[in-house]
């Protein structure tokens, strides 16, 4: 099976004693991807992954190199070299649909302070900014305008020409570290504890001039944000997470970890909880119109966004840190860790709560709480009108020896992931890539005229 393709089974790093993550069988019947492929190319910790269409992804890393893929073959179409040090942000730039030119384009920026926008059609270098004042950090792209903004000390608005908009008049310190588009032509930057909300104007009627300008900064954070998702989400270091409206930029729904500064704690207990950030840091999340799947620390979180509390959760889902999580289709979520495997969950209806508490808070279940609450005490929760659920393991990819740092998902070509290990893996469907097999075997036989269909 899976844990024997790349010699050996799952052991976690680090760990002296007994690990409390769940395990599954060898056989791991519900797990499709049976079948893998490894890729080398990158010399150094690929950090980046990002898809172009059904069949082409890139991936990035701090060897500066840029890599194009096909997915279903593993073949390397292409390979990028005009970085001179490691991959910071990368992004594709699709063209407009009412645009003649329909290459495929990509964006990069590296430590050595400058953008590259590349054409994956051709392999070609199509042009290089290299007039920062700061390493870029974040690149995204506003396709409904046809222009992208770059994320460093300051925030600059390009066309794809790569001719400079606008920018902002002053530097931030800190740097921007994540930016979103929102609606009304507006972005949100994260900087530091800051949410800053820009919006681009045209400085006349029918103009092509554009301007930015700052609207509004949100200081509800305590401490930096890490991660900032599309559906306007913003979780920070120490365990915050708080769900905006992209409208009005109000909060709407927020969640806390243990740090509270009404809680009188001694020294030594400060002390102690503040060793734990790391493993409440939000780092990562993905959102549907129902729930909010986090991952904090090494566990997994699903959130209901309308009854604004966690219906399902596995404290310690990985050995380490989990890096990146996503949800696909059937109730399925994975999620890759520090500790250089991949998951697979599935969100599980229970009819009955189990005689575990069940957490009255998002982030009560780490034990944290006032100090003269009894540890063993059972929370009381009511079913709330709805049916309290269970993140179940049905898949452990082992294949990657170090940080798995992201992964891709194709509906057609399977999983892909990128490592500190310097490797990509194509994980296959086993079952669909043999029948695959099959039928071109067949093909073959027929086109040859040995297939003999008499009797």
């Amino acid at each position: 099976m899976l844990r024997w393709l790349i010699g050996g089974g799952r052991e976690p790093q680090g760990l002296a004693e007994k690990s409390p993550v769940q395990t599954i069988n060898e056989e791991q019947t519900q797990n499709p991807y049976t079948e893998l492929l490894v890729l080398k190319a990158h010399h150094d910790i690929v950090r980046f992954l990002v898809q172009l269409d059904d069949y082409r992804f890139a991936s990035a890393g701090d060897d500066g190199i840029v890599f194009l893929w096909n997915a279903q073959t593993g073949e390397k179409i292409f390979e990028f070299h005009g970085h001179t040090q490691k991959i910071t942000a990368i992004t594709a730039f699709p063209s407009l649909d009412s645009c003649e030119d329909k290459s495929q384009l990509i964006l990069t920026a590296s430590a050595d302070r400058t953008v590259i926008i590349w054409d994956c059609d051709t392999g070609r270098q199509v042009q290089k900014v290299s007039c920062f004042h700061s390493t870029v950090k974040c690149l995204t792209v506003l396709q409904r305008l046809d222009v992208w903004l770059s994320g460093g000390s300051d925030l600059c608005v390009w066309n794809r020409e790569l001719d400079l908009l606008c920018k902002t008049s002053h530097l931030f310190d800190t740097g921007i570290s994540a930016l979103i588009e929102l609606p009304k032509n507006c972005v949100a930057a994260a900087v530091g504890k800051e949410l800053i909300i820009f919006r681009l104007i045209s400085s006349t009627e029918g103009s092509v001039d554009w301007d930015v300008i700052e609207v509004k900064r949100i200081l509800d954070h305590q401490d930096n944000i890490l991660s900032l998702d599309l559906s306007f989400v913003t979780g920070s270091h120490i365990g915050e997470l708080i769900v905006w409206d992209a409208l009005d930029w109000t909060m709407q729904a927020y969640e806390r970890s243990f740090w509270d500064p009404s809680l009188q704690l001694d020294t030594q207990q400060e002390i102690k909880l503040c060793q734990k950030t790391n493993e409440i840091s939000i780092h990562h999340f993905t959102c549907d119109e129902e729930y909010l799947f986090a991952a904090v620390g090494r566990g997994l979180y699903v959130y209901n966004l309308q009854m604004k509390r966690v219906i399902a959760f596995q404290k310690t889902a990985h050995d380490s840190t989990i890096l990146h999580i996503a949800k696909l289709p059937n109730r399925q979520l994975i999620s890759c860790s520090e500790d250089g495997s991949v998951r697979i969950w599935e969100l599980r209806e229970k009819q009955q709560l189990t005689a575990e508490p069940v957490p009255t808070g998002f982030f009560n279940m780490w034990g944290f709480g006032r100090v003269n609450k009894p540890a063993n005490q059972t929370i009381k929760k009511p079913q709330e009108n709805g049916t309290a659920c269970s993140l179940e393991l049905i898949g452990d990819l082992i294949g990657h020896s170090s940080s798995v740092e992201m992964f891709l998902y194709f509906e057609d070509h399977g999983l892909v992931t990128c490592s500190a290990d310097h490797l990509i893996i194509l994980w296959k469907n086993g079952e669909r890539e043999s029948g695959l097999r099959s039928l071109r075997l067949f093909q073959k036989l027929e086109d040859d005229g040995d297939l003999n269909l008499g009797f």
